[in-house]
């Protein structure tokens, strides 16, 4: 965490407290879950799939400019629908209360080149259960980023605004790779891992159906329209990853956002874990549309406390863990996007950078940040 330790003031007994007080929400919210909330997702899963037909029946005239506009337009829209509002959420289990077997975590598959299981093991399992724990905790800065003024600084680290723009473009084939583990496992030995072989097999089988699917057989449907759909395919792509990374760089790395040492965890109790993830995440604030088009990771705090809770019900719980901050008196950390986004990038520059004045590190502490 930061030098000042902005839970100090907080008694054993009353994280536990708190604990419980968030519990208490999260079990209302259980109680009252019931067919309002299974239409929600039903709608919403309906309106995607009826706008990405559209936009691809429109593309299919693309040559036309104002049809290459339109198309591009609605297949972004549906494709960040897919990946945020649906394809996160369901995979999170928020809807498998319903029983529905097309619309469960077990049986989701979506429009993205991670497979859903491996996908499911990195985020489901690590990072939200190690949220912004250095060493435990992937998600933090995708192993390509230095995210810590007491991590060990190395010239590489002197490019990671351009790989974090790079990851960004590409996000989809980033977090594959990242769900795969692929940088702990290009040695000649760890390649060999037949577990590991059977997991990349998998990635290569979902990145041709995704390539299959966006870059081969919808142009070519297109005919005369054949380049022009592919260049508005790709351009939704990239819009559609670009937007994901934006929302999760925004819920994880703004500054206020607090990191844990690994140590910090060892005997953690359920109001500490709750704690943490509560430090841990940032919120953006907006309209309801914004909202819904983060896939209500904008209610990144809330998400993190209650990742299986239906994305629909973030908004109201916000109202209740707000009042839960202002009454520990911790800060929730919040803003509208623009201002979110500049100061996750002002982090990513500022620890590209050797510290002007290093502090001195204890040798564990100094062994656990190199491991990292």
């Amino acid at each position: 965490m930061t030098a000042i330790d902005p839970t100090a003031h907080l008694t054993a007994e009353q994280i536990e407290e708190l604990g419980r007080e968030l519990d208490a929400i999260r079990d209302e919210v259980i109680a009252d879950r019931g067919e309002k909330d299974a239409a929600y997702i039903r709608k919403v899963i309906s309106a995607q799939r009826k706008l990405e037909l559209a936009s691809r029946g429109v593309l299919l005239f693309s040559f036309f400019p104002p049809a290459w506009i339109l198309g591009t337009a609605g297949l972004s829209v549906a494709k960040i629908m897919d990946n945020m509002e649906i394809g996160h959420n369901v995979l999170h289990g928020q809807w498998d209360w319903m029983r529905d077997p097309k619309i469960h975590s077990t049986t989701w598959e979506w429009d993205h080149a991670s497979p859903s299981d491996q996908w499911k093991h990195s985020h489901n399992e690590l990072h939200h259960t190690y949220t912004n724990v250095i060493g435990k905790d992937n998600d933090l800065g995708y192993g390509i980023m230095r995210v810590d003024e007491d991590q060990k600084w190395h010239p590489f680290h002197l490019g990671q605004p351009l790989w974090n723009f790079v990851n960004a473009c590409f996000f989809e084939y980033g977090i594959a790779a990242y769900d795969l583990e692929l940088g702990r496992n290009l040695s000649k030995r760890r390649r060999k891992n037949p577990e590991f072989r059977a997991r990349a097999k998998a990635v290569g089988r979902k990145i041709r159906k995704q390539v299959l699917k966006d870059y081969v057989i919808h142009p070519l449907l297109s005919g005369p329209s054949f380049i022009t759909t592919l260049a508005a395919t790709f351009t939704a792509n990239v819009v559609r990853n670009l937007w994901t990374h934006s929302v999760i760089m925004c819920g994880h790395f703004p500054e206020g956002v607090q990191v844990f040492e690994r140590r910090s965890i060892k005997g953690e109790t359920r109001g500490q874990w709750y704690l943490r993830q509560m430090m841990g995440s940032a919120n953006i604030s907006g309209s309801k549309a914004m909202h819904f088009m983060t896939g209500n990771l904008s209610h990144q705090i809330e998400h993190h406390l209650f990742p299986d809770l239906p994305s629909n019900r973030y908004a109201e719980v916000s109202v209740k863990v707000r009042a839960l901050f202002e009454k520990y008196e911790l800060e929730y950390v919040s803003g509208p996007l623009p201002k979110q986004v500049f100061s996750a990038w002002r982090k990513v520059f500022r620890l590209s950078l050797p510290n002007k004045n290093p502090k001195v590190k204890t040798p564990d502490r100094e062994k656990e940040l190199v491991a990292a």
